[in-house]
């Protein structure tokens, strides 16, 4: 027990140095940044793309850096799953590396199944399952985000659309409309409009920024704008109307959404209710009799089966989540 108290305890000093360390870099660079940028305001616009690095960091100008970390990262570049994982962090919205999303995972992971092979005292299989369920959370964290930050996402899409129409309906181009509607609408929309129209102003074509658009947001409704945008600039047409008729249809599209989401509802609202009664039972006995699971974890495969036992409840959970997760 010692001993893993020691382990743990030498792991969690050397995560902590290593977040020291990147926070150290990072601000490194910034204050480079800031000083090339207060010497160079005479040298023109061959300082722009440091400027915007500078006052927005990771926002043009990414670096392909895996890791602080350089024997991690070039570890990491070995394996070809990282280049979906830092998709899946860009999209999330979080700022961090895919060095420290892994290193997480697996601190996660060494903390689960030291929690269960040596303080709860399971077998190797049980706690290699625990391990794994740990080591999946950081991960499963950034999905969650990810989801969350593209739900919003998609509920501001039609309303900023219109407000695009509206906008070059009055005279602007589309450069000036994207910038009028990403100061009005709100984040996290918002950023991704910005960094769309300083990607065109910095030299990139339409199609370039527009690919990259939905890249950072894969949503149906950002491909169809993105393809309505790459089609007028080859055929002409008045955008502003088809943007117009595109936010209506994308409103009819969210009612509908709306309308199936309130109809599952009922079926969200079973499955936590499933997850919660077996946990809510095994509360009211222990306060009752304290000593009722007693004889239960003293046998030899008792405590086995009781981590069993959540991980099968928390299986049914997702499942569940998963059968009435309906996507149109």
């Amino acid at each position: 027990m010692l001993l893993t108290l020691l382990f743990f305890l030498a792991t969690l000093a050397l995560t902590s140095a290593a977040m020291v360390g990147c926070w150290l870099l990072l601000r490194r660079r910034t204050l480079l940044g800031r000083s090339s940028w207060n010497s160079g305001l005479g040298e023109g616009r061959a300082n722009a793309a440091a400027v915007i690095d500078w006052v927005e960091p990771n926002r043009l100008l990414k670096t392909d850096s895996l890791s602080t970390i350089s024997v991690w990262a070039r570890l990491l570049a070995k394996v070809d799953y990282v280049n979906v994982m830092k998709a899946r962090l860009r999209q999330a919205g979080i700022r961090w590396s895919v060095g420290r999303l892994t290193a997480s995972m697996l601190l996660a992971g060494a903390v689960s199944y030291a929690c269960l092979a040596h303080v709860a005292g399971t077998s190797f299989l049980v706690s290699a399952a625990g391990s794994v369920g740990g080591t999946l959370l950081p991960y499963g964290y950034v999905l969650q985000a990810r989801r969350r930050r593209l739900d919003r996402m998609e509920d501001q899409f039609s309303d900023a659309l219109d407000s695009l129409a509206r906008a070059m309906r009055a005279g602007n181009t589309l450069a000036a409309a994207l910038e009028i509607v990403a100061s009005e609408c709100p984040e996290p929309l918002a950023g991704e409009l910005r960094t769309l129209v300083e990607e065109r102003r910095f030299g990139r074509s339409w199609e370039e920024a527009l690919d990259n658009l939905v890249a950072r947001a894969p949503l149906v409704e950002v491909s169809i704008f993105a393809a309505a945008i790459k089609l007028q600039n080859r055929a002409g047409g008045r955008l502003n109307e088809v943007l117009a008729r595109l936010a209506e249809t994308l409103r009819d599209s969210e009612s509908l959404r709306s309308e199936v989401r309130s109809i599952a509802a009922h079926g969200r609202f079973t499955g936590r209710l499933l997850t919660v009664i077996p946990i809510l039972i095994c509360a009211l006995m222990l306060t009752l009799n304290p000593g009722y699971f007693d004889s239960f974890l003293a046998h030899p495969l008792g405590k086995d089966l009781a981590v069993a036992a959540g991980m099968s409840v928390a299986a049914a959970h997702l499942l569940i989540r998963k059968l009435v997760d309906i996507s149109l």
